[in-house]
């Protein structure tokens, strides 16, 4: 392995429930501004659960020809799309000179469920012998990373990443191994989730992991509150083009950030639920902080995974404390699925944006909805209001079930 060589962000795209680009989610986010609202995507009327965060205005039409659009699922629209802002930012031109060098991989936890489901209703109906032929490749984690690779002209290492809730930052961890490794130069990165159907949100509400605040959306997400009732579901991603610092600074690209470490493990403990103490997710921080070669009270903030659940939050409170001891009491913490939702394979991508806009901007994005905080969540999670502090490295994590951990961190870029 490489280790001496430094890998850096140069270029980020953006979909979400708060924002079309990096910009507009940015802006709404240090405002406070929550994305949830009604279901418009499918009649939720007979259903339990009628809120989500939706990618509200996204029109494919703005980033490819309607044939295109057609052919791949919705959750590989939204990469094509970020693709698109990723690049532009990262100046980043792939041609014959350098094609071999750039990779893809780009997480996913559920696939293109929105073409499988139709695709079924569409069996059921007409019967055999009328089902789509892009069918197979439109539903396949993979498709994004495929889709990216040939858009781009990308003909590095190319892969699909699935681990739950945690895909998307096993995904950007994996892009920063494989340039570190020296397997690639440049990676284009992340992960997406359009699982707003019928059949998946009621899945999530049958083993009751969703909320049911249907009477209002926007205070629904509430990350480490007593009354929070499950995760609101939303849909979106990021992508990120990491780079060898080198590689980077030879064509002249402006890093953002710089990636520092990542760590992955398993709780090994329950097929939806996380360990209770924490026990995993702390020592996967530990590792990530130990890998980027500093120590837990270099840490300035964290990202939370927090996503409104009550077993989740507790958990991941402990597994903070477990960390950083009694650093932890003075170490800021946020949970932005406050106001996006859970973007589920998207939300660790996503979330490693906001820790690089973090970094960029000395602002600390709020945990809005924390009314009466639980007892047992208690460290600082900047409720309401986002705050002014320079901070010079970002942990950010992401938990999914069947006990996925995955830790990133990010530094402020220095030359």
């Amino acid at each position: 392995m490489k280790s001496e060589t430094r890998v850096v962000v140069t270029g980020m795209g953006v979909i979400s429930p708060v924002g079309l680009n990096v910009s507009e989610m940015w802006q709404n986010l240090v405002a406070g501004r929550s994305g949830i609202g009604p279901i418009t995507l499918y009649d939720s009327s007979p259903f339990n659960v009628h809120i989500a965060g939706e990618a509200h205005g996204f029109d494919p039409l703005n980033y490819m020809p309607a044939r295109e659009a057609r052919r791949i699922d919705r959750f590989t629209q939204f990469s094509l799309a970020a693709l698109v802002e990723a690049q532009e930012q990262a100046g980043l031109v792939i041609g014959a000179h350098n094609a071999d060098d750039v990779g893809t991989i780009i997480g996913s936890g559920g696939g293109g469920v929105t073409t499988h489901n139709q695709a079924h209703e569409d069996l059921r109906l007409k019967g055999p012998g009328r089902l789509s032929p892009f069918f197979t490749n439109a539903i396949t984690i993979d498709a994004p990373a495929v889709n990216v690779a040939i858009r781009a002209g990308a003909r590095g290492p190319n892969l699909g990443v699935s681990s739950a809730c945690a895909s998307g930052a096993d995904a950007i961890g994996q892009a920063f191994e494989t340039i570190r490794r020296g397997h690639a130069r440049a990676m284009l990165t992340g992960g997406f989730e359009a699982g707003l159907t019928p059949l998946t949100m009621d899945a999530f509400d049958c083993i009751r992991a969703i909320s049911r605040r249907n009477d209002d959306p926007a205070r629904a997400s509430r990350p480490f509150d007593i009354q929070r009732d499950g995760f609101v579901a939303s849909e979106g991603g990021a992508l990120l083009v990491l780079e060898d610092l080198e590689f980077a600074l030879e064509r002249g690209a402006q890093p953002l950030a710089e990636v520092a470490g990542y760590a992955a493990n398993s709780d090994a403990a329950h097929l939806t639920a996380p360990d209770p103490e924490g026990l995993g997710a702390a020592r996967c921080m530990l590792l990530a902080i130990q890998r980027a070669g500093i120590s837990p009270r270099d840490v300035s903030y964290i990202n939370a995974h927090g996503t409104s659940t009550p077993l989740g939050d507790t958990s991941e409170t402990r597994s903070i404390r477990r960390t950083f001891g009694e650093y932890a009491d003075h170490l800021p913490v946020s949970s932005t699925k406050s106001m996006t939702g859970h973007l589920m394979g998207g939300a660790g991508p996503l979330e490693a944006v906001i820790s690089v806009q973090v970094l960029r901007t000395g602002c600390l994005p709020p945990t809005i909805n924390l009314e009466q905080p639980d007892p047992d969540c208690d460290l600082d999670y900047i409720p309401h209001t986002a705050r002014q502090a320079q901070a010079e490295i970002v942990l950010s994590n992401s938990f999914g079930f069947g006990g996925h951990n995955a830790v990133l961190v990010f530094k402020a870029y220095h030359p």
